[in-house]
């Protein structure tokens, strides 16, 4: 196997990266829509949402991997674990009627931001998710969500 080539544009700050630093106001992820975290993964609400899938989740490395081209096994065996603890608060407490998990890869592969991530949706019946458009959520509103799957998980491990 051979290194990939990154696509990530000259300067690019990567805004997973920032989860581990310094909050920005109004901009990023805050630490209060983390819902579970180990040394190797973060899992948090997603900024961007889908209209009828309210309170989706990113999986990500807390090393910055740009794709899964890069990624270890190591991590991606705790990106699979932290994305299956978060199905498992999804259905129980969004009361979803089922999960997808959907990741991007390189330019062509639709990935727009150059760290490796998961996306853990919860999903309903005729939801249309392939069918819409995502758009940045409100803050308190992904806390909400946040509060209830962190809680969730914290009972039941």
């Amino acid at each position: 196997m051979t290194a990939a080539f990154s696509h990530k544009p000259e300067g690019y700050e990567c805004p997973f990266c920032r989860i581990w630093g310094i909050e920005r106001p109004n901009q990023g992820t805050k630490q209060r829509e983390i819902i579970y975290q180990n040394e190797k993964v973060t899992a948090f609400i997603a900024s961007k949402w889908w209209p009828n899938n309210k309170g989706h989740v990113l999986v990500v490395p807390n090393q910055h991997f740009e794709n899964i081209f890069e990624l270890p096994m190591d991590y991606a065996v705790e990106i699979h674990r932290a994305a299956q603890l978060t199905a498992y608060a999804m259905k129980s407490t969004y009361g979803c009627d089922g999960i997808s998990t959907r990741q991007h890869n390189e330019p062509a592969g639709n990935q727009d931001v150059w760290h490796y991530h998961l996306h853990v949706y919860p999903r309903y019946e005729n939801d249309q998710l392939y069918l819409t458009m995502g758009s940045q959520s409100d803050p308190d509103e992904r806390s909400f969500y946040a509060d209830k799957l962190r809680s969730w998980i914290k009972e039941n491990t």
